[in-house]
C-alpha cells in the first residue's frame, strides 16, 4: 500500500509512531501531551541540530532508518561534549504531503533505535508538512550536580586527546559522492556514525578542562576551542589512527588522507584537553595546548599552519 502522509494523517500518524516509545526513569509525561515533563537532576543541558533533505542527508544515499540514526546520533553527541548525561530528544519533523508513511515510520524507528543505544528516551515533537525532508531534533540532559565542561576551559600545557572514530564519514561520503557503495564500512559510517556514548561523563570524571564533539572536523571543532580558551593547539599528526580502509578511499578517490583524519566531520567523536596524566586510558592523546604568546589562538599540525581541509562549513 503506497499510503503517503495526505492518506495516513498528521495525528494518526503520530499515534502510530509513538505506540511503542519507551519511556526512562525520568520522565514523567511523554508523547501525547502538550509538552513532555522530564525531573532533572543538576541543570538542564539542551542542543537542537537541524537536519535537512539535500544538505544533511540524500534518500538514495541513506535510507529512512539511517537517517533517524544519524540525527539522533548527531544531537545527542552536543550533550556528550557538555560532560552531561543524555536524558530525551524531541524530535520536529516535516516533509512533503506526498511523502510515504511507510517513510516516517522506518526513520521514526531507526531515531528510537539510536535512542535505545543512546540512553535517552523520545519524550515528544511534532509534524508539520514541508517542501523537503526536514528533521529538527532537541536534545535534552542533566549534569547531574555536576559542572559542565566548556570550550573555553583549555589550558596551556593541557593534553589534547580524543575518543571515537575520526575520518570515517568523510571516506563513506567520498564514496558515495563517486558513485559507489564500497567499502561497506566506510558508508555505513556515513550512513550511521558511531557517538562513543558515556564518553562525555568520563571526561568530566577525568578533569576534562574542555570538550567538544567533532561534527564538523577535528581541526575546525578544535579551532572552537582554541579560540574560545585562547590558546594554541599543536596536533600531532603521527599520534593519529589511519586505518586501512581510510587509506584506500583516500588513494582511491585522489584525497588527501589528512584532509579526512583532519577535516572530516559527522563522525561526532569526543576531543577535549586534560591534565598530562588524567587522560582516561580509552582515550587517544594527539597533542597538547601551549600558549598563545601575542599571536591570535589557532590550531596547527606538528607546529606548522595547516593549509588543507579544515572541515564543514554551511556558509
Amino acid at each position: 500500500m503506497n499510503e503517503t502522509l495526505a492518506d495516513a494523517g498528521e495525528f494518526a500518524l503520530i499515534e502510530r509512531v509513538t505506540a511503542d516509545v519507551v519511556r526512562g526513569p525520568q520522565v514523567l509525561v511523554g508523547p501525547g501531551d502538550d509538552a513532555a515533563v522530564l525531573s532533572v537532576d543538576g541543570a538542564l543541558v539542551a542542543s537542537t541540530d537541524v537536519f535537512v533533505e539535500h544538505v544533511h542527508f540524500r534518500t538514495d544515499w541513506s535510507s529512512a532508518e539511517d537517517v533517524g540514526h544519524k540525527a539522533i546520533a548527531a544531537a545527542v553527541a552536543d550533550i556528550e561534549a557538555m560532560g552531561a548525561i543524555p536524558t530525551g530528544v524531541l524530535i520536529a519533523f516535516s516533509a512533503p504531503k506526498t511523502t510515504q508513511a511507510s517513510w516516517v515510520e522506518q526513520c521514526v524507528a531507526g531515531a528510537l533505535a539510536e535512542c535505545a543505544d543512546a540512553h535517552v528516551s523520545l519524550v515528544g515533537g511534532d509534524l508539520s508538512g514541508g517542501q523537503c525532508v526536514s528533521l529538527a531534533v532537541t536534545a535534552l540532559g542533566q549534569t547531574g550536580g555536576n559542572t559542565p565542561i566548556l570550550r573555553s576551559g583549555a589550558r596551556a600545557g593541557d593534553a589534547v586527546a580524543y575518543k571515537g572514530r575520526l575520518g570515517w564519514a568523510a571516506a563513506g561520503l567520498a564514496v558515495l559522492s563517486r558513485g559507489f557503495r564500497s567499502p561497506r564500512m566506510a558508508v555505513q559510517a556515513y550512513q550511521r556514525p558511531q557517538v562513543p556514548y558515556g564518553a562525555g561523563l568520563e571526561a568530566f570524571k577525568n578533569g576534562a578542562t574542555a570538550l567538544i564533539d567533532t561534527s564538523d572536523g577535528l581541526m575546525a571543532d578544535l579551532g572552537h576551542i582554541a579560540q574560545a580558551s585562547g590558546v594554541v593547539i599543536d596536533i600531532d599528526f603521527g599520534c593519529l589512527d589511519i586505518p586501512d580502509v581510510i587509506a584506500a578511499v583516500a588513494q582511491a578517490s585522489g584525497h588527501d588522507v589528512r584532509d579526512f583524519i583532519l577535516g572530516g566531520g559527522e563522525d561526532h567523536a569526543l576531543v577535549g584537553t586534560f591534565g598530562w596524566g588524567e587522560v582516561p586510558s580509552t582515550w587517544t592523546v594527539i597533542g597538547q595546548v601551549v600558549p598563545a604568546d601575542n599571536q591570535d589562538p589557532a590550531v596547527l599540525l606538528d607546529g606548522q599552519t595547516w593549509l588543507g581541509e579544515r572541515g564543514w562549513s554551511h556558509f
